[in-house]
């Protein structure tokens, strides 16, 4: 099983701290791809032409969108200035909204992780909250919250509602894309986790990748892609030919 692995940037020179946050965050992501038994396809997005990571769509059978720097603004028609926007990469975002609209297309199971499920809604027409408080504790040694979920049943089967998820953010889904459905909320009403209604597309807001969550939670959640790999290619082999 190939997994396509969609990072925004190597290094952070310029970051080092937030830098060590997403590479803490990624062993935990390769010591479960590991565990699987995958191989990773990873493309740095911001550092390649767009085409690069649409190759690696085609290769990949299952893909993972994951998190970094806030979405530009412009996608969706946010304010130029906020709270906490920082540093921007658009080439990141280009790439980034045309896997979502490629793997949409092409019925490829996609999981996107916290910025993945933010660039998910803004590919297809939906807004973000562009600030929020209660889901990242700043300068802090652990900046994570823990948070109790509600699980609507699509996702129930593979999320444990009693495991509080990690979650680190200043944004979240504003106005919800036409075609997600939401199916995870935090305790405040905060958009926790999304499903595609016709496509095997999931994103979820907290970090299931967080190595001491890692075997617990994301484990299932890309099993689930795997699943859903299965049962397309069941659908696609009854398809009638075309005549």
């Amino acid at each position: 099983m190939r997994i396509g692995v969609f990072h925004l940037r190597r290094e952070r020179p310029q970051a080092p701290g937030y830098q060590a946050l997403l590479d803490h965050l990624d062993s935990g992501l390769r010591a479960a791809i590991d565990e699987l038994g995958w191989e990773a396809d990873v493309v740095y997005s911001a550092e390649h032409p767009v085409e690069a990571s649409l190759d690696a769509v085609e290769r990949a059978d299952v893909l993972l969108l994951m998190g970094g720097e806030d979405v530009e603004p412009s996608r969706y028609g946010g304010a130029a200035e906020y709270p906490g926007s920082g540093h921007h990469e658009p080439a990141a975002d280009e790439a980034h909204i045309a896997v979502v609209r490629e793997a949409i297309r092409i019925r490829k199971p996609l999981l996107g992780i916290c910025r993945g499920l933010q660039v998910m809604n803004v590919a297809l027409g939906g807004t973000l909250i562009q600030d929020m408080t209660g889901h990242r504790l700043p300068d802090a040694p652990d900046p994570y919250v823990r948070t109790r979920l509600t699980i609507a049943d699509a996702l129930a089967g593979d999320v444990d509602p009693a495991a509080p998820g990690r979650c680190t953010h200043h944004q979240a889904v504003g106005e919800l894309a036409p075609g997600l459905e939401v199916v995870a909320r935090a305790p405040d009403g905060v958009v926790e986790a999304v499903v595609h209604v016709a496509a095997p597309v999931t994103g979820v807001q907290w970090h299931p990748e967080h190595p001491d969550t890692a075997r617990e939670q994301l484990v299932p959640l890309l099993r689930r892609l795997e699943v859903q790999l299965h049962e397309q290619d069941a659908r696609t082999a009854s398809e009638p030919a075309p005549a």
